[in-house]
């Protein structure tokens, strides 16, 4: 989840550096997001290996 978080977050730089501002913006938005679902995993992958061990 991280490495297409990072992967977007790549594209986004590099089409901000061409002008392609919209696809900049989109592929920013989504790297953002997948960022946050990768957070959430992360901290209740942390949680529930807590638990159980």
């Amino acid at each position: 989840m991280l490495s297409w978080a990072l992967a977007f977050l790549a594209i986004a730089i590099v089409a901000a550096v061409l002008g392609f501002g919209g696809i900049a913006g989109t592929a920013t938005g989504i790297a953002k997001v997948l960022f946050v679902i990768f957070l959430v995993l992360c901290v209740l992958s942390f949680i529930m290996g807590r638990r159980n061990g």
